[in-house]
């Protein structure tokens, strides 16, 4: 259910006769998006279908990520049978913890394959047993209990009953998908049901309709009912289609257990359901967990706006994520105080960013602020945030400077585990503001050579104040080009964000400061041209390559007061209030509301 896992789906649409002998094939064909090929991780869930030994297998790639975990809860009741991939080193990780929790709690047929047995690390049988705990502290019945196991190495395309590294083929897990997975338990007679998972859009056909029959029999060019959230109301399904591998095959009928892609009804949502005009009977809607972060979306402000993109309106940006809530179950929508500010809530920093860079790709200009978690407050007036588990995995050598980290972001240690390889396994227990800014200076903390996976663990009592950010930041105080001479003389200050050359604007973030305090700079002063010598004349000016921030850094970067500039070129840091006698005042207001209370 990561990059493995579509590797994996690779070999089993090979060996299944799917594609042709001289075929040229990509490597990960499920991943269809660039950002998915270009992060290595998958986004969106997809389905295709295989034919083997006179059986149709349909199968569901779904995202690895927790922060993707909406696109997992609206999947499942599209599948009969889950198959949970493990990294034979990493072992389970929270987001197995989550993916295998929702799949115990639909009911279905559970198997596992343990993968990467080819790694010099590989523990394959204490990560067998740790999947045997997984699963008895998900409360899985006797039957769930007893899954079918295969040992496996993607890369390659083999399998085994049995860890060893031999090659092979695919055969022996497709055997066990279907002497595990039941047949579709819908009756091809009764009332026909089809609930819509995902939507897709044709430029010809309009919006696609893709789910699952879960009873009855859909007919092309027939009349149904379309069962909403408030209303029923009669369709005609023009086109439908089955999945054969990559492809959608046109078809006149499809039966109980079928995915199809249904085309022709211009108004319908995820969770609808496409039943009889004279019965209908419709299903319950997929529920998803609520989003915890949230992100302030508004229309680029700054003095550069409109120069890269095409679509920078409020009234754009709103219409755009508004589209997006339809398809992505996870994320909500809500009002951001002002009518220029949407709000964004979604699961994580990176599920966030992702959208935001779609948006960049498809030419919006647009400003967001810092990522903040959604607090609540209960009966008794008791303020409860959310918290997660965060599993980090590093070398030993970097223990003390983890825990420090973790302590001061209000993190409880649950766990702490030795590979015997010179790592060390540790989990947390950690607020969701705590996690915001961790994962950069947690790789800068272990040199590069830590990871973190986190999950959400529900909420609980406010921790109180956690301390983000040490540094200031280095602030433009006019607008023009930046000189290599005032850079030069700058970087005694801080970190430089921008080179020589390079356009900024007063208010705009150029560096971070090596004080805890915010400074205005000049970064635009050229080098006065005189006919007088002086001893440093002819010096060389070398500067410090500058620390360019990706989005994700960006995001985790800013403080309260500052935003994200994002256009299809450009990614600049700026304060909210430009003018720098603005921040003054405004700063001077907090200070007073400060001792107010």
């Amino acid at each position: 259910m990561r990059l493995d896992l579509t590797t994996l789906v690779d070999h089993l649409l090979r060996q299944s006769g799917t594609f042709r002998s001289n075929e040229a094939v990509v490597d990960r064909v499920m991943d269809s998006m660039d950002l998915e090929r270009e992060r290595g991780i998958t986004i969106l869930s997809k389905n295709t279908g295989v034919e083997y030994k006179g059986h149709k297998i349909n199968i569901v790639d779904t995202p690895g990520h927790a922060d993707f975990g909406g696109e997992v809860e609206r999947v499942l009741s599209m599948v009969e049978g889950a198959l949970l991939l493990v990294d034979a080193s990493e072992g389970p990780l929270p987001q197995t913890r989550f993916v295998l929790g929702k799949a115990l709690e639909a009911g279905l047929e559970v198997m596992v394959c343990i993968n990467k047995i080819d790694r010099p690390d590989a523990r394959s049988a204490e990560v067998l047993n740790e999947v045997y705990d997984l699963f008895i502290e998900l409360d899985a019945n006797d039957d769930q209990i007893e899954f079918p196991v295969v040992y496996a190495c993607a890369k390659e395309g083999y399998c085994h009953a049995e860890e060893k590294l031999e090659p092979g083929d695919l055969q022996l897990m497709f055997d066990m998908i279907i002497d595990n997975v039941p047949h579709p338990s819908g009756d091809p007679g009764a009332n026909p049901q089809f609930l819509v998972t995902q939507l897709d859009h044709d430029a010809y056909l309009g919006r696609i309709a893709i789910g699952r029959i879960v009873s009855g029999t859909i007919h092309r060019n027939t009349e149904y009912a379309l069962a909403a959230i408030d209303s029923v109301k009669k369709v005609k399904v023009v086109k439908l289609q089955t999945f054969e591998g990559l492809a959608r095959v046109d078809t006149d009928s499809a039966h109980a257990g079928d995915i199809v892609a249904i085309a022709g009804i211009a108004d319908l949502d995820i969770g609808d359901t496409i039943t009889s005009i004279e019965n209908p009977q419709p299903l319950a809607r997929p529920t998803v967990d609520e989003p915890t972060i949230g992100i302030t979306f508004l229309a680029n402000s700054g003095p550069y706006a409109a120069r890269d993109g095409k679509k920078v309106t409020a009234r754009e940006i709103r219409e755009r994520l508004e589209h997006e809530a339809l398809h992505n179950v996870a994320i909500r929508i809500e009002d951001g105080g002002s009518p220029e500010a949407v709000r964004v809530m979604g699961r994580g920093e990176l599920q966030l960013a992702i959208l935001i860079e779609q948006m960049r790709r498809e030419d919006f200009e647009l400003c967001v602020s810092k990522p903040e978690v959604r607090i609540i407050v209960d009966e008794n007036g008791n303020k409860r945030e959310p918290y997660e588990i965060a599993r980090l995995d590093f070398p030993e050598t970097f223990m003390g400077v983890v825990s420090e980290k973790l302590n001061l972001r209000k993190g409880r240690m649950t766990e702490m585990r030795h590979t015997g390889s010179g790592r060390v396994v540790c989990e947390f227990r950690v607020p969701t503001r705590g996690l915001i800014g961790l994962r950069g200076e947690f790789l800068n903390d272990t040199r590069g050579e830590g990871l973190l996976n986190a999950i959400f663990d529900g909420y609980d009592e406010y921790a109180g104040h956690i301390p983000y950010r040490q540094n200031g930041s280095l602030v433009a105080d006019r607008q023009g080009k930046s000189t290599a001479y005032a850079l030069y003389h700058l970087q005694p200050r801080g970190t430089m964000f921008i080179g020589p050359s390079e356009e900024v604007y007063e208010g705009m973030i150029v560096g971070e400061n090596a004080r805890s305090n915010d400074m205005n700079i000049n970064p635009t002063k050229p080098k006065q041209l005189s006919n007088m010598r002086s001893s440093g004349a002819d010096e060389k000016l070398i500067l410090a390559p500058p620390v360019k921030p990706s989005l994700e850094k960006a995001l985790e970067y800013i403080a309260e007061d500052e935003l994200v500039e994002v256009t299809p070129v450009h990614i600049r840091l700026r304060k909210k209030m430009l003018p720098a006698n603005m921040r003054s005042v405004i700063r001077g207001e907090k200070r007073k509301d400060k001792a107010n209370r």
